[in-house]
């Protein structure tokens, strides 16, 4: 449909971080006159202060068997990543006892062949976005580093390994001295690991910034500063966008705004089951002993990334609601932990103390899908910690949803009618 209004599009993406641009930018691509309204500016949520990993091994869900008794010996010990601030929210009692629910062996089976399913594509369409674009972005393919300092927990990642053999994606054992052959920067403390090969890493406010001017290249309108109010309805299809910036059309919408996504939902009458997971970063110089390989630091659940531009610590998960400020006890425990595993933890200079909400589903799939109630809205979100990497099949899938086209991968597991 051709309207001669600048304020008309064929697709209108609400949401500007790394699943509204690749949705956006897939289908520009394909042809497709595509406006993206962002509230703040491209990339200000979690796909800026991430730890920037493509991380195609990571197929266990968080939901998996064990985890929740695992969990709370942990926070008894004060050494959990999680943290639920006690308050009276049902929406997220309903959300872990879901969560809970998914716990199980049958869940844990379907959840990592789905996401199997759209990280391999996704590191494909990564493999060729990156040979057909001018992405300045400090990507590098050095797998990803699994270091442990307890014997125990060492080799009880070989469960996990095992889960892993049947899809290629099996790690390399490396003792005590081989891991320090590997990777020099980790101090005696660490007893050994399993060195993931498949995985790759970027600076993700770089990849936004250079994919945001790309997607403008091929003709993507973005409208940042534009929050979404809501939107118009009419017999079945969304008609129209109220925004703050004025009102926009469109022939399809898609929904992607990350961790706000269940309360425009919401407006709509549609439950999505999908609550906002804080994680925190520190980015700061390059270490004097510096990491070649990112690290994850299985026993802390610290996230380490070096680039050549700089070095990032992450981690954690809070359940606080929308609370984005800054918690310096869960920052500065980023800090202590890297402390334990790595010969000069900290640069000298710290360049961003960082916290963002991650949108986490219930069952650690995210929803790709057309809305059932209205023909001409489709959602993306609930992507949790894998955002990034799964970003390139995403908008791939929505693209072909949109567009009629059989998808690369099997988007069943995705669909938001798997909630009843």
């Amino acid at each position: 449909m051709n309207h001669n209004t600048s304020n008309h599009s064929d697709i209108l993406v609400a949401g500007g971080g790394v699943i509204g641009l690749a949705c956006a930018y897939y289908l520009a691509r394909a042809g497709q006159s595509v406006r993206i309204i962002e509230q703040e500016s491209m990339g200000a949520g979690a796909s800026h202060g991430n730890c920037g990993w493509i991380f195609l091994s990571d197929l266990p869900p968080l939901c998996a068997p064990g985890v929740i008794g695992h969990e709370l010996i942990r926070t008894l010990k004060g050494t959990s990543p999680l943290y639920i601030k006690p308050r009276p929210d049902l929406s997220l009692a309903f959300w872990l006892l879901r969560f809970a629910a998914n716990c199980n062996r049958r869940h844990l089976a379907h959840a990592i062949k789905a996401r199997d399913g759209i990280l391999r594509v996704s590191g494909q369409l990564f493999s060729e976005l990156f040979a057909e674009e001018d992405l300045d972005c400090d990507v590098e393919h050095r797998g990803v580093l699994m270091a442990f300092t307890d014997p125990a927990t060492m080799q009880g990642y070989e469960k996990t390994n095992c889960l892993l053999e049947p899809f290629g994606l099996a790690a390399t054992f490396l003792d005590r001295q081989a891991i320090r052959r590997v990777e020099p920067a980790l101090n005696e403390r660490v007893c050994g690991g399993w060195h993931h090969r498949a995985d790759s890493h970027l600076r993700p406010e770089l990849l936004m910034a250079a994919w945001t001017r790309a997607a403008r290249e091929k003709g993507v309108r973005i409208d940042e500063g534009c929050r979404l109010d809501q939107f118009e309805t009419r017999k079945g299809k969304v008609t129209g966008a109220q925004t703050s910036t004025g009102r926009f059309t469109a022939d399809q919408f898609i929904l992607a705004a990350g961790a706000w996504t269940p309360a425009i939902g919401r407006q709509l009458g549609i439950r999505i089951p999908v609550q906002p997971g804080k994680g925190y970063s520190i980015t700061m110089d390059r270490p004097a002993v510096c990491p070649q390989i990112p690290c994850y630091l299985v026993e802390r659940n610290v996230v380490v990334t070096p680039w050549q531009s700089g070095y990032r610590l992450g981690g954690t998960m809070e359940f606080s609601g929308f609370d984005d400020r800054l918690n310096e006890r869960r920052l500065n425990n980023l800090e202590t932990s890297a402390a334990l595993y790595l010969q000069t933890p900290v640069g000298r200079r710290v360049t961003e103390r960082w916290a963002g909400l991650r949108p986490m589903s219930v069952d650690d799939l995210p929803i790709i899908d057309r809305v059932p109630q209205l023909d001409n809205l489709y959602i993306a979100t609930g992507h949790g910690m894998l955002g990034l990497s799964t970003a390139t099949g995403t908008g791939r899938l929505i693209t072909d949803m949109i567009l009629g086209r059989r998808p690369p991968f099997d988007p069943l597991p995705f669909s938001i009618r798997r909630f009843g």
